[in-house]
């Protein structure tokens, strides 16, 4: 029946999960399919106009911001058909991940925006800036498969999309030609769906701790153990520029028979051929083994522009005898080749703080350079030295810290010495202050203790099941206590490096522990937003503070251990009374992430680091901002005081430390300390001996020379 004059018949879709026909035309109140009554606006600005995918996590709607003037946009609604267990709970929380790595990661322009993330109506919603456009699915299933001038440009368009999600910790896992959008307006892929409908998926359908990711595009570790690294995201990404190079999937390209790729032939076959040296580089973004493959989107971008020059008549196509390979003969990686770590663990059942291992770099590389080649130079495509042979990764600790330079002349922190042998990013720090002991902590699960005057490794200690995040040492010098991704916090004897207690309790990734003063209690802040007192010695939980704040990042002791402060993704500093589980105050300011807190050894101060580049103090009596800090040109990641109180240090993905003055904030030395980001600082108690951890994978001492 034709609308009655000066009615006019609407486009909306009916939100229930289970209704068949949600799609309508229609000024009515209830949807005629289902009887269920219309969302006109979510949150009274979201217009949802039409379904446009589902699965088991939920469903996706096309939508208008009516607070945009109407821009278009993607809502997820998160109603899974499976309720009530465990696999539902771990949906709920990936769903939670999925808009604070949005939030985190949205800040570049080939990343969809996250625009609002809320519950209504018993329902989860998150609002995505909508890419119009194709997937690179559509593309190779409407048209040819790609030339190599398209490969490779969509390698230069897409490595830089990579390096800035690892940089952030995050792993993306589900890297497919389904996920990838050639935005319509400038052509440029961006990369979408950050395991959101998979993850979800295969959270109800396997138990937690399985597999998540695309087979045939998927790396064997993802698939097998579910853990991931920043080379799995290559491995996945090579994969999908096999499929679009031969219009074949990954499975059809793959013999298990043999256990190797036969892309090349399928090319042959068609006819076709690519630069070796380019093929090369395929070969190595899809090695089996992880230890085999580019460690960093940024080696393998570099390794693309090395590339020479396409020439010869057939646009996008370069013969075998256009142009004799650099690597004849030499049975190699192609450039930086393997690297020597194991990179990001970033496990199927947990994704990193977003924070947090987290890690903006400074420099375009995860790590150092590694992996040195067989052969003679490889000539001007590599530029790096290849007088060793390709060697397996070796996990076995070094036994020593190599020797920086000996220290410049002159006054201010000069290098001591450089510790080295963890496989991944460093990230957690603290100083025995009784012994000469430092203990590190890394993302390669492993904690390290050093004697620090001497650069000897004393002890490896292997107990968490992922990434270390926190350390640290009781004022006796006899305990230590860690926490890691893996959702506990761990007591050890440091005399011989056994483990006394395995504390749980939180449901998500522990991000950072405080021992109190008086010795006897721990703080433990999570991801779960909860922080958590247990009793030091006998490892059992004392209470739990409820979170209100989301995802906690740090926590710290004060007021003779009656306030706790702490600090995480609402970009806030909390005080807390830990006897009454109360919030006493809540610090505005930062307009970012706090990723670390630390209070003055009077317990008058508090130092606030942030995302937001910027280190805030604040009177922690009256609550009140003192000073703000600022002269980092990336986010500041760690800050520590000084044992006089007068002096703090902050560390800055920029890589830089900085030395200020607590009366005034000041600014009084800027140490260039490292090319990647600095994690974590931690002051000996004697105050003239500095240590710094970093993504590149050491920690330098520092000595105070004046």
């Amino acid at each position: 029946m034709p609308p009655l004059p000066g009615f006019t018949v609407v486009m909306i879709c009916c939100l229930n999960p289970h209704c068949t026909q949600p799609n309508h035309a229609t000024q009515a109140a209830v949807c005629p399919t289902c009887g269920n009554p219309f969302e006109p606006r979510l949150r009274g600005r979201y217009r949802p106009l039409k379904l446009i995918g589902r699965g088991g996590f939920g469903r996706t709607y096309f939508a208008l911001d009516a607070d945009r003037l109407n821009t278009r946009c993607v809502i997820k609604q998160f109603a899974p058909q499976t309720q009530g267990t465990k696999s539902f709970l771990k949906a709920v929380q990936l769903f939670e991940q999925e808009a604070v790595r949005l939030h985190e990661l949205g800040e570049h322009p080939q990343i969809p925006t996250l625009l609002a993330y809320f519950e209504q109506n018993k329902y989860l919603y998150l609002v995505q800036q909508m890419i119009q456009g194709r997937t690179l699915y559509q593309e190779i299933a409407a048209q040819a498969a790609y030339s190599e001038g398209s490969l490779r440009q969509l390698l230069e368009d897409l490595l830089p999309v990579l390096h800035f999600i690892h940089e952030h910790g995050v792993i993306h896992r589900d890297i497919t030609p389904s996920n990838i959008i050639r935005r319509k307006i400038d052509q440029k892929p961006v990369l979408i769906d950050f395991g959101v409908a998979k993850q979800f998926s295969e959270a109800i359908r396997y138990e937690p701790g399985t597999r998540i990711g695309t087979e045939g595009y998927a790396p064997i570790e993802q698939l097998r153990s579910g853990q991931a690294y920043p080379s799995s995201d290559l491995y996945s990404l090579g994969a999908t520029c096999l499929h679009l190079l031969t219009g074949c999937k990954p499975e059809d390209l793959y013999s298990p028979q043999e256990g190797r790729w036969l892309w090349q032939e399928h090319l042959q076959k068609q006819g076709r051929t690519i630069h070796p040296d380019l093929a090369a580089v395929l070969n190595y973004m899809t090695k089996d083994l992880v230890s085999e493959r580019y460690q960093t989107a940024q080696d393998v971008l570099e390794d693309v522009q090395r590339l020479p020059k396409l020439e010869g008549a057939v646009p996008g196509w370069v013969s075998n005898q256009s142009d004799q390979s650099l690597f004849t003969g030499i049975n190699r990686p192609p450039l930086s080749g393997p690297g020597r770590s194991a990179g990001l663990v970033m496990p199927t059942t947990s994704l990193p703080s977003m924070a947090d291992p987290q890690i903006p770099l400074a420099n375009p590389t995860l790590g150092p350079k590694s992996g040195p080649m067989s052969g003679p130079a490889a000539g001007p495509i590599s530029g790096r030295p290849t007088s060793s042979p390709l060697k397996p990764v070796s996990l076995q600790p070094v036994s020593k810290g190599s020797s920086s330079s000996p220290p410049s002349s002159g006054l201010g922190w000069q290098p001591r010495t450089s510790l080295k042998g963890h496989q991944s990013w460093v990230t957690a720090l603290a100083f025995n202050a009784q012994q000469p002991m430092l203990v590190s902590g890394s993302l390669d699960d492993s904690i390290r203790i050093w004697n620090w005057q001497t650069g000897d490794l004393l002890h490896t200690l292997k107990g968490h099941a992922r990434g270390v995040n926190a350390v640290a040492v009781d004022r006796r010098g006899q305990l230590l206590v860690s926490c890691g991704d893996d959702a506990t916090v761990k007591i050890w004897q440091l005399s011989d490096g056994s483990l006394r207690h395995t504390l749980k309790g939180h449901l998500r990734d522990v991000n950072a522990i405080a021992l109190s003063h008086s010795g006897n209690m721990i703080a433990s802040a999570s991801e779960d937003g909860t922080l958590k007192l247990w009793h030091l010695s006998q490892g059992t939980l004392l209470k739990t503070l409820p979170g209100s704040a989301g995802m906690l990042k740090t926590v710290a002791f004060a007021a003779a251990d009656q306030r706790l402060v702490s600090g995480g993704l609402d970009n806030t500093v909390r005080i807390w009374d830990a006897q009454t589980a109360t919030t006493l105050n809540v610090l505005t300011g930062h307009t970012n992430t706090v990723n670390q807190v630390a209070v003055s050894p009077d317990g008058r101060l508090i130092a606030s680091a942030s995302k937001d580049r910027t280190v805030r103090l604040w009177d922690l009596a009256a609550g009140t901002l003192l000073h703000t800090l600022q002269g980092h040109s990336q986010e500041v990641n760690t800050v520590a005081f000084f044992p006089d109180g007068q002096r703090l240090v902050s560390g800055s993905t920029d890589g830089t430390l900085r030395f200020w003055r607590s009366k005034d904030g000041t600014l009084k030395e800027t140490l260039s300390a490292h090319v990647n980001p600095v994690h974590q600082v931690a002051v000996q108690a004697g105050g003239k001996v500095l240590a710094s951890a970093s993504a590149d994978k050491t920690i330098k001492l520092w000595q105070w020379q004046g």
